[in-house]
Formats: structure tokens, sequence, C-alpha cells
């Protein structure tokens, strides 16, 4: 891709990634993403605001050719998909300052090597002036590092907010089209920001008082309605989750997945919505999105050598990482002599604080007095979403 114009001045640099499938080695990209980089030329001065991932590289210094000076070089995080390529910039460009957090200052260093004589901080609040041009960051910690912040760019109102608001989602077109980028934004939420959902709360409180016209994230294409992804973020960051139950199970010889049929059947029948995923075969990224939105985590697993089966277990410690909102949790499954499935699935949920409703967990295959204790957790269930009023 080419630099394209935002608006006077401002200017998207940065590369598509249109093949890439898997981020940190455990993401999956079914989307692909882009690294967006920004480049904002004063009246005086020059700032480029984030890099490319190292991959990248060639695309971003293809695009820096015909800039001859860059003052500022601005990280708004210190993860390589959007550092990774400061050190050639900064080589490129002898005279430039590179301008971070205080916190992250010594990340730079220390993730890339950055000689700190090249480093300089601006604390929260602080501006920078470009002539014409005026530069306000805005720290916002643990979005999703503690390092993080944000750039203000107040005579334009655009808001460049580094992984805030993102979205791992390729495409050519510059600007989002909410009905596309939905799904991908949600999923980046879920997979990335939702573990920090605290603090994301007192975020967006800190940059919803701005006046903006656009929001530029680091990933995904930029938002001309900065409400439409905001009041998205207030949705997925609440405190109260929906009328949603997440079930991901794993079965070897069909009795498990008997059970899981008949609590998805009663729960249906009782209006509570349920997102069933076969772990043999899902998307992790799906199971994630879902658990956005859920209030109940139901965990299916046979018994493997005595303990949970290896794919409900990392499911379930994927639960226990992302958080979300979940408010009550339960276990169903089965056994072949032997199980201490329900003590590895509650120490691994034991720091989420959940009320944990009655297991169903039979010997072999399931007889009738299992499938109706089946039936009474989807009543209890459903029960204890309407207490709280879940829709």
């Amino acid at each position: 891709m080419n630099a394209r114009k935002v608006k006077e001045g401002v200017f998207w640099l940065g590369a598509v990634d249109w093949d890439r499938r898997l981020f940190d080695s455990i993401i999956p990209l079914p989307d692909g993403t882009s690294y967006n980089a920004y480049l904002i030329k004063g009246s005086e001065k020059v700032a480029l605001l984030d890099t490319v991932d190292p991959t990248m590289k060639r695309e971003l210094m293809r695009q820096l050719e015909d800039v001859p000076r860059i003052d500022y070089l601005i990280a708004h995080h210190a993860e390589q998909d959007h550092s990774g390529e400061i050190p050639s910039v900064l080589e490129k460009y002898k005279e430039a300052k590179l301008v971070c957090s205080t916190i992250a200052k010594d990340m730079l260093v220390d993730h890339l090597h950055v000689p700190p004589e090249r480093i300089m901080t601006v604390k929260d609040g602080e501006t920078l002036q470009l002539g014409g041009k005026t530069l306000r960051f805005i720290y916002t910690p643990w979005v999703h590092w503690p390092e993080t912040m944000v750039t203000y760019l107040q005579e334009d109102r655009i808001l460049f907010t580094g992984d805030f608001f993102g979205s791992h989602y390729a495409t050519s077109e510059q600007y989002a089209d909410e009905a596309q980028v939905y799904e991908p934004a949600k999923r980046y939420f879920a997979e990335i920001m939702m573990p920090f959902r605290k603090a994301i709360q007192k975020n967006i409180e800190k940059v919803e008082k701005l006046d903006i016209d656009m929001i530029a994230p680091s990933h995904g294409p930029i938002y001309r309605d900065p409400k439409f992804i905001i009041n998205a973020y207030k949705d997925w960051v609440s405190d109260t989750p929906k009328n949603v139950v997440l079930l991901p199970y794993i079965s070897m010889h069909d009795s498990t997945r008997m059970l899981v049929e008949r609590l998805v059947a009663a729960l249906t029948d009782r209006g509570v919505r349920v997102y069933q995923f076969d772990l043999a075969r899902a998307d992790i990224g799906k199971i994630a999105v879902e658990l956005v939105d859920a209030a109940t985590v139901v965990v299916g697993t046979p018994t493997f050598h005595s303990g949970i089966h290896p794919l409900a277990l990392y499911a379930t410690y994927l639960v226990s990482l992302l958080r979300g909102r979940i408010k009550f949790a339960s276990v169903i499954g089965s056994y072949g002599w032997k199980s201490k499935a329900l003590e590895q699935v509650a120490g691994l949920i034991e720091p989420l604080k959940l009320e944990v409703i009655e297991p169903v967990i039979c010997r072999g295959m399931p007889r009738e007095n299992d499938l109706k204790a089946i039936d009474a957790l989807a009543e209890k269930i459903a029960e204890k979403h309407r207490a709280l009023g879940l829709k």
C-alpha cells in the first residue's frame, strides 16, 4: 500500500498483512491484520506515530523514501508489532527523538536496544508542538500493557490510539465499514483487551471527554464515527453480562456429547442463548468472542487419565485468563472408573470467584437420571440469569 492522506498534513503509512493467520503464536487471524503508522507534518516539525511489525519493514521504509526528515517518533506501545522498526527509523533519521511514556522508556531500551539518549519521555497530558499541529499525549495504562498511551491531534481532532479500539482486519478500505468491522473489533477486544476490562473502563472515561472527529488505531481501519467503537467498547467492558451460556466441550466416545446436546436443548427451551464449541475443531478466537457476553460457562469434558481432557483443560485455562463478565460456572461430563476433573476445573477458575452450579458427571453412558440432572442444571442456570435480569 502507498501512503494515504487522512487530513491536511496527516497521512496513513504502514502495511496491510493480508496473509498472516497467527498472532503471538496463539491468536488466530482469520481476516489478517494491518500495522498502521501515521505521519503528521507541521509547519516546523514532523512526527511519525508508531512503526510496523519487522516482517513489514520494507513497506514502511519504501513509504519513507520521500520523507526527508522526521523530528519525533512517537511510540504508543512497546510491543514489536508497533515498535519493531523503531531502530530502523532512528537509523535513517539521525536527529529524531523517540517519544514515549515514562514507563515505556526502559521497555524500549530492553526490547529494542534503543540508546537511552535518543528517548524523550512525556507526562500524561503533556503536549508537543509541530507548528500548527499540537500533539497531546494521554496515558492509557493497561491497554493492554502498562506503558500504553494515545495521542490526540488537537487541531484535527484525531485520536491515535495504538492497540486501543483496534481490529485485526486486513482491508483496502481506509475507513471502517461498521457492519464489517464490528466482529473483528470484538474478536480483537476479546483476545487482547478483555482481561483489562476494569482499566479500560477508566481509560474510556478519559478519552471520551475529548472532541474526537476520528479514531485512528494501529490495527484495522480508521473510524470516522468514533461513537460507534466507543459505544461498542462501553458495552463489552460493562459489568453486566448477557443471557448467554458458553459451552466448550470435548467428547471421546459420545457420552459427554449426549449431555451437551441435552443441555443445549434444555437451555434453549428456557430462553437462554447457548454457544456450543467442539474443542477438537473450534476456533479459540470465536470462543473468546462469545465469552465477552457470557454469564455462565459450562465445561464439557470426559475423563482423560483420571483428569480433565487436555483440550478442555486448555479451554478452561483460556477462560480463566481472559476473565470476561462470567458470573457462574459448571462442569458436565463422564468417566469410566475415577475422575478428578471437577477438582482440576475448580482450581483453574478459582481466581475468578465464580458461583459454581452443581455439576453433572456420569459414569459411562448417561442414564435417564443423568439426563434429568442436566435438565435441572439448565433450570438452575436459567433461574440465576433471570434473577440478574439478564437479556
